[in-house]
């Protein structure tokens, strides 16, 4: 089968859409498909030569206020990358701007269509712009109904979709990769450079932005014997840091020297509550380490509370705080 996957970020880009997307193209290439991406372009990126297939890449911007993110302009390479591919199906990972493009394309050829929704602009509307939510459905709403299938990768997504009016809508859960992530990659070297006196760490990977909400983390900083590493970079990294008194932190890092990373950590806390899926939270678990998050979206489908994990309500500062210290002082439940 050949497949167009045309997606609003893939790697370098570090992020779940561009992850899962470049999982997908795997996927395909190993069960002998003919996979080929369409992708923003990325600033002093060279050729994709990692990537498990060929990459289009179509001019793009960097978000202002946020240089990390980049939207892609309009461009006749969509169309003409499905058409010279001759693709049985159009794949559209976290479709708005480059997706819709995507879809337009695959209509106009007869060719199906399958999006992945993946990213929850209803949230983001509500952070950076305090209200929005209403149009922000609308424009999800519009962008999936004209797919022939709409994959949700959690429960609580695909609640979400329905609600709101999306048709055709099927569960599409992700997998782990357990080969790289896995406790035994636990470095005591590392523990000791991140928490020379012997601290119990405490960790965030992901992206550093409103809508992670990591300033949640400020109050288990205080909590005695306990050190707070975060893994990402983004537009709140210099808050972050002046919010987060005696915080490491690490910058991106990404492969075999994140796992290292996650599998070091005696507690994971994801704080953001506007995830449809949360892979961080499968890698801690997968790393042995277990995991506060709050009881929203993804996480809802991947901790069990009280076994794997932890789940606080949103937005919960004093309940991130006293779950962190629930699992500080209770080594068997760790």
């Amino acid at each position: 089968m050949r497949v167009v996957i045309v997606t609003e970020s893939f790697p370098p880009d570090v992020n779940g859409v561009a992850h899962c997307a470049l999982q997908t193209a795997r996927h395909l290439v190993d069960r002998g498909h003919s996979p080929l991406v369409v992708a923003p372009a990325t600033a002093g990126h060279g050729p994709d030569a990692s990537a498990p297939c060929p990459v289009v890449r179509v001019p793009s911007l960097p978000l202002p206020g946020y240089p990390q993110v980049r939207v892609a302009l309009p461009s006749r390479r969509v169309a003409a990358a499905i058409t010279e591919h001759r693709a049985d199906l159009v794949h559209l990972a976290s479709p708005f701007v480059l997706g819709v493009r995507g879809m337009a394309a695959a209509a106009r050829l007869g060719i199906p269509a399958v999006a992945v929704y993946q990213t929850d602009l209803a949230g983001y509307a509500r952070t950076y712009m305090g209200a929005g939510e209403a149009t922000a459905w609308r424009r999800i709403r519009s962008v999936h109904a004209a797919a022939d299938r709409t994959l949700a990768p959690s429960s609580a997504a695909l609640h979400d979709l329905e609600a709101h009016g999306v048709p055709r809508v099927r569960l599409w859960p992700r997998g782990v990769d357990t080969v790289r992530f896995r406790p035994d990659r636990r470095d005591e070297a590392l523990r000791r450079e991140l928490a020379p006196n012997g601290e119990l760490i405490v960790g965030y990977v992901g992206r550093l932005a409103p809508e992670k909400q990591v300033e949640l983390l400020a109050a288990a900083c205080a909590l005695d014997g306990v050190r707070v590493v975060v893994v990402g970079d983004g537009p709140s990294e210099t808050a972050l840091r002046e919010t987060l008194p005696g915080a490491v932190f690490l910058g991106r890092r990404t492969g075999d020297e994140l796992a290292r990373i996650f599998a070091s950590l005696d507690v994971f806390a994801h704080t953001g509550p506007f995830e449809t899926f949360c892979q961080t939270v499968q890698e801690a678990m997968a790393s042995g380490v277990p995991v506060v998050a709050p009881a929203a979206g993804g996480p809802l489908d991947l901790v069990a509370h009280g076994r794997t994990g932890l789940l606080v309500p949103p937005g919960d500062a004093d309940a991130v705080r006293d779950a962190v210290w629930s699992l500080v002082a209770a080594r068997p439940a760790r």
